[in-house]
């Protein structure tokens, strides 16, 4: 995914210093309580020594021991506040299993979170059967589901069985042709919400389950700019009329993490080609100095991390990119300090002080 990091200006616009606080999601225990009570205790200390003020640490008490505590330990929390108030507070996915931390300063520490939600995909999970559908909205990562709107279901119109029978004769026959029609009509219907659906949701894939049939039906009949973004699933059948039992739940959670990381990995596949493209064409950087240079000019357009590592100045190069409206996305190959940019001009960087001195 591509993220526009316009969403976080105002995070990066707020008075400093701030407070940036992760705690890694854990497994639901009887003591969750009393354990996030504990963890928080931990860091909230390290915010004091770090000099946090009183205003900052009370507007976090808020966040963390509140009445959902216990899906602060299983959903995990990215927390940003200042003498304000609270910036930022979202749930968290410590896919890269770094454990809690805080950090006190200047700018905000949003490196691991927009990696995170990089990495995310969000998606119109389609689980279907030739009479009807269930649609979810999920936003996941390869290890959780980050956020999941509520199901909606959706029923054919048609009047007649979708079954065929299993004897011969030209009156079967007839009957069979009546039940690929009805199939067909459900499909169709279940095709028109699904593209109403995309239409308000802007999902990055359309993910196709259910069973077999129905599946293959529906991916035949999604209209191109729906079929470019589908995937089909192996999984989900039993779900839209019901019958699904616990353990087809967990293999369609399953599939979804899955996919989630192998199209991850696609898109940085594809952002490290076109990075290539660009660099051919002096229209990209590597490396801190020179990023902050070209974001000097306004002429970053995509800020590119590395996939699985930080980068050189990070949290500096989020905030110089956001300043200028620029978007970020995941890189696959190595690039010098573990980030790189592609312009929306040259920019002679090459020429430049990055520390002008001022006049």
């Amino acid at each position: 995914m591509i993220m526009q990091l316009a969403s976080l200006r105002p995070i990066y616009e707020a008075d400093p210093p701030f407070a940036t606080v992760y705690l890694q999601a854990q497994p639901a225990t009887a003591s969750a309580e009393q354990e996030v009570r504990l963890r928080w205790d931990a860091l909230r200390k390290q915010l004091t020594d770090a000099g946090a003020h009183d205003e900052t640490l009370e507007a976090l008490d808020t966040a963390v021991l509140s009445e959902e505590i216990a899906a602060v330990q299983t959903e995990g929390r990215v927390l940003v506040a200042n003498r304000s108030g609270l910036l930022l507070e979202e749930d968290f996915d410590a896919t890269r299993d770094g454990g809690d931390r805080s950090v006190f300063g200047e700018p905000p520490a949003l490196g691991d979170y927009v990696r995170q939600r990089v990495r995310s995909v969000r998606a119109l999970v389609v689980l279907v059967d030739k009479e009807r559908a269930t649609l979810r909205r999920e936003v996941f990562t390869s290890s959780a589901v980050l956020e999941e709107a509520a199901s909606s279901a959706v029923e054919g119109s048609a009047t007649e069985t979708v079954n065929k029978p299993r004897e011969g004769g030209e009156h079967h026959r007839r009957m069979q042709q009546r039940a690929d029609e009805a199939a067909w009509l459900n499909i169709r219907d279940i095709t028109a919400h699904v593209g109403k659906a995309a239409s308000s949701w802007k999902p990055d894939a359309v993910v196709v389950g259910g069973e077999v049939q129905g599946r293959k039906l529906l991916l035949d009949e999604l209209p191109a700019d729906l079929s470019a973004i589908a995937y089909e699933l192996e999984t989900g059948g039993g779900i839209p009329n019901d019958s699904a039992d616990s353990g087809g739940e967990q293999a369609l959670a399953e599939e979804l993490s899955s996919l989630a990381r192998r199209i991850t990995i696609e898109r940085a596949r594809e952002q490290t080609e076109q990075f290539g493209d660009a660099r051919a064409n002096g229209l990209a950087v590597e490396g801190a100095e020179d990023i902050r240079r070209a974001a000097q000019l306004g002429a970053v357009d995509t800020l590119l991390l590395r996939y699985d590592a930080e980068a050189e100045d990070e949290d500096q190069l989020l905030q110089a990119a956001a300043e200028v409206d620029a978007q970020v996305a995941l890189v696959g190959a190595g690039v010098a300090g573990n980030a790189a940019a592609v312009l929306r001009y040259a920019a002679p960087v090459d020429q430049m002080d990055v520390h002008p001195q001022a006049a």
